[in-house]
């Protein structure tokens, strides 16, 4: 059997990512040292970003069976340190660079980052169900997604999700927890128990702000943003911090509930924003012989969606309408979304063909650099 080489254990180490960062360790000075034994013993010390890092069973099975398939390994021996200050502030620079304050960089003219804002004019409506749905969905497609879950006081995104870990901070960058696929921060995971809270209108702009631009969200393709009820001071914060982006109205069929929508939607009058669509929530409930039930009417929807596109001058589409089930409940009391647990129920289905519609969205030119130089 062959004597396996430092440089073999370290090639192979080298296609194992951090849990929580998405870079090869040894990219990103994980990978303190490599010893190799006369047997083919392996000793491999990685080093953590803190002590307490959640991940450290997952890296350390990780990096097991790496070095396992190394040719020639008879055994591995893990060790793991932590990082010192210098080394923190080091992979902090390589993941940031060199800015001494923290930017959003989803608000930066080159970013590629797709951001809906989920809106809604009332409560009730599902718009958290319909955003963690679409999270899922998005993942599935293989894109990085990621959630912000702007409702500060009616947080809900966590439990939805099935998050139960706490974020890690390493240096002045929060590493955010993952489920499903999906990177997600909550005020909830910042607070004890249920704890309320209570806090006014710059204390919401800040929350919002170190969730955008302290967070390190990676190479997102897409960040859904839960927003809560109504036009408030977060709708507006959105508008100022991301300005690119784009509005999907969440609504029941109910007329009353259609109309407090569509202001929701008209803000972008306001804010200059762009509405992406109009999802339609709840929209009938199918009974045991095929017959549909209107709980709650029908046409809220299709009225949002054109109304929108009166007020805005440009066509705002009826993105789905996504049928009253149980399981979507279920799915978000015990933090496994519908279109995972019951992919082929008729609820998940439509909430997959709005994923897509949003999905193959491209970002226009609008504000961003297109590198050209005058003559």
């Amino acid at each position: 059997m062959p004597q396996p080489t430092v440089e073999a254990v370290r090639s192979a180490l080298s296609t194992v990512n951090d849990p929580e960062i998405r870079r090869p360790i040894t990219e990103i000075g994980m990978v303190a040292d490599v010893a190799v034994g006369v047997s083919g013993e392996v000793t491999v010390r990685v080093l953590l970003t803190v002590s307490g890092c959640p991940m450290k069973e997952t890296l350390t099975r990780d990096v097991t069976a790496a070095v396992e398939s190394v040719a020639g390994v008879t055994g591995v021996h893990v060790e793991l340190g932590v990082m010192d200050p210098d080394q923190r502030k080091s992979l902090q620079t390589l993941l940031r660079g060199d800015r001494t304050e923290p930017v959003i960089p989803f608000a930066q003219p080159g970013s590629l980052t797709r951001v809906y804002a989920v809106a809604s004019g009332k409560g009730g409506v599902g718009k958290s169900s319909v955003t963690v749905n679409l999270a899922v969905a998005l993942a599935e497609r293989g894109l990085s997604v990621g959630v912000v879950d702007a409702d500060i006081y009616g947080f809900s995104v966590p439990r939805m999700l099935g998050v139960t870990g706490k974020p890690t901070q390493v240096e002045q960058m929060i590493m955010p927890p993952q489920a499903h696929g999906v990177k997600v921060i909550s005020i909830g995971m910042f607070t004890p128990g249920n704890t309320a809270v209570v806090w006014r209108g710059p204390m919401l702009h800040r929350a919002l702000q170190q969730f955008l631009a302290d967070v390190f969200w990676g190479d997102l393709d897409v960040l859904l943003m839960d927003l809560p009820p109504g036009t408030g001071d977060i709708a507006i914060s959105v508008a100022q911090l991301v300005p690119s982006a784009e509005i999907l109205v969440v609504t029941t069929p109910q007329q009353a509930a259609a109309e407090v929508a569509e202001r929701a939607g008209s803000i972008a009058l306001q804010t200059h924003q762009q509405v992406v669509g109009v999802v339609e929530n709840m929209s009938w409930l199918e009974l045991p012989g095929g017959d549909r039930m209107e709980v709650f009417g029908s046409g809220g929807g299709e009225a949002v969606a054109a109304k929108l596109s009166r007020a805005l001058g440009t066509q705002v589409p009826l993105l789905g309408q996504i049928p009253l089930e149980q399981g979507v409940r279920e799915g978000g009391d015990s933090g496994v979304p519908y279109v995972l647990s019951t992919p082929d129920a008729p609820a998940a289905i439509a909430l997959r063909e709005v994923a897509e519609r949003l999905a193959i969205r491209q970002r226009g030119l609008a504000g961003r650099s297109l590198g050209l130089t005058p003559a």
